[in-house]
């Protein structure tokens, strides 16, 4: 990779610690990292490519801190389900994942991501078919396929109906089997080095689908690998009644008592949380991945995201899966979590606040250092965002803030690592068309299976 001028941006916001906005400003890419940033356009020098940043606004690049890839195939489903009803109805539709589902929808999700300015995205994987056991191999194929920097979880489920579990039988495996896989996965694609684009977490998936020895034992082999801790917690009533029926306690009580809260874990949505599962999470470092619109679509709740963050509990911005959200633009998600942040009873969000959650935020999340801001020396993860357009017409009073109030936008230009990604406005690393084409092709054929017809 050489060296790349991005220039003149409207504004370069950095998300630095002071949280430095340079109007007019530039960024100099040097292979993978950032080697200068500030106001003006300085000197190029020979062999360096120039990118016009006028019209946008530079942000890093978005981090999403927890999706389910293989969930982008089964849109629209369940339409007007909770959570219980949801899996209930898709986990059989699930069943049928193989590889060659996992590879389409994890390509499909990674370009809605990248064209919205993500540059780099966890993913829980938590189902495992029989006869599909390089599904999280090819969803980690997909990810460097687009260019995407990548924090896969081995997820697991190992209590299914038949033990008091929510899932079918069918979709869960054995607890031996999981610690196993986890241990080897994590030995095979971890990669814990400075600017890494793929790293590992162990991800048991909630209260309702695993036990109590596979919490206790993935919590214990996540510590000796040296990797992250991610789970599903307090995300709806039902699952609070379920722990307390099954475990006589709530959610975060739980987690506790499994040894499971500590700074190398983050916990997707949070939704229901007293005052002392909140005061317990910040004294024990755990950071947390808000989903507002899956949240809202299945009815779960608003997240108490001020509270926690005037608690110093991490929080960072997550599109959860495609098929309880049914889109991922992180954009808009940061969009209708600042909007639905407002109307919680503890407290209010600005639009720079959003994207500090959904830049900075999420860092914290994946344990990174390396990224989440434009500062000399972190990594080359860049997001252009168009604010020349129709849809920012009139925001000319702060066009920071037109990138979060105004209708969501494709990126104009996305850098990951150095590496262009994004191109005005198309992708770059992979045939966009094709990928959407081969996902609608497979997307036809589950509906067909799952309604019984024969597929064409």
């Amino acid at each position: 990779m050489g060296r790349i001028l991005i220039e003149g941006c409207e504004t370069v916001v950095t998300m630095d610690d002071a949280r430095t906005e340079i109007p007019g400003g530039s960024i100099l890419i040097d292979g993978g990292t950032i080697s200068g940033i500030g106001p003006g356009i300085p000197p190029r020098g020979a062999g360096t490519a120039r990118v016009d940043g006028r019209g946008t606004v530079a942000l890093p690049g978005l981090i999403n801190t927890h999706h389910h890839l293989y969930q982008t195939l089964t849109r629209v489903r369940a339409q007007d389900q909770r959570l219980f009803g949801w899996l209930r109805a898709l986990y059989p539709v699930w069943a049928g994942l193989d590889e060659e589902w996992e590879r389409a929808a994890a390509r499909a999700a990674l370009v809605e991501l990248a064209l919205s300015g993500c540059s780099t995205t966890a993913d829980h994987h938590y189902l495992f078919p029989a006869g599909s056991p390089r599904v999280l191999a090819a969803e980690v194929d997909a990810a460097r396929d687009i260019g995407l920097r990548f924090h896969p979880s081995r997820g697991s489920m190992d209590r299914g109906e038949s033990q008091g579990g929510l899932p079918p039988d069918s979709v869960v495996q054995d607890t031996d089997t999981i610690l196993a896989d986890t241990e080897e996965v994590v030995r095979r694609f971890h990669d814990p080095s400075p600017g890494s684009m793929l790293r590992l977490a162990v991800a048991p998936c909630s209260p309702f689908s695993v036990s109590d020895r596979l919490m206790r034992e993935s919590a214990a082999l996540a510590r000796r690998l040296g990797v992250r801790l991610h789970t599903h917690i307090a995300e709806t009533p039902d699952e609070e009644a379920y722990c307390t029926r099954t475990y006589g306690c709530r959610p975060l009580e739980l987690l506790d008592d499994l040894d499971w809260l500590g700074p190398d874990v983050w916990l997707a949505h949070c939704v229901h949380l007293a005052t002392a599962d909140i005061q317990r999470m910040a004294q024990s470092g755990v950071a947390v991945a808000w989903c507002p619109t899956s949240n809202l679509r299945l009815g779960s709740g608003i997240a108490p995201v001020s509270a926690l963050r005037e608690a110093a509990v991490p929080v960072g911005l997550a599109v959860d899966g495609s098929a309880s959200n049914d889109a991922g633009h992180m954009l808009a998600e940061a969009r209708l979590g600042m909007l639905v942040a407002r109307v919680h009873p503890h407290g209010w969000m600005s639009a720079r606040e959003a994207l500090w959650i959904a830049t900075r935020g999420g860092a914290s999340c994946l344990g990174r250092d390396d990224i989440g801001s434009l500062e000399v020396g972190k990594r080359a993860d860049i997001a252009l965002i168009p604010v020349d357009g129709v849809a920012a017409a009139g925001a000319e009073a702060d066009l920071v803030a037109a990138a979060v109030y105004c209708a969501p936008q494709r990126v104009r230009h996305l850098f990951v690592n150095g590496r262009s990604v994004v191109h005005r406005g198309r992708l770059v690393t992979a045939d966009e068309d094709e990928i959407a084409e081969t996902a609608r092709r497979l997307g036809r054929r589950i509906l067909a299976r799952s309604a019984g017809r024969i597929p064409t």
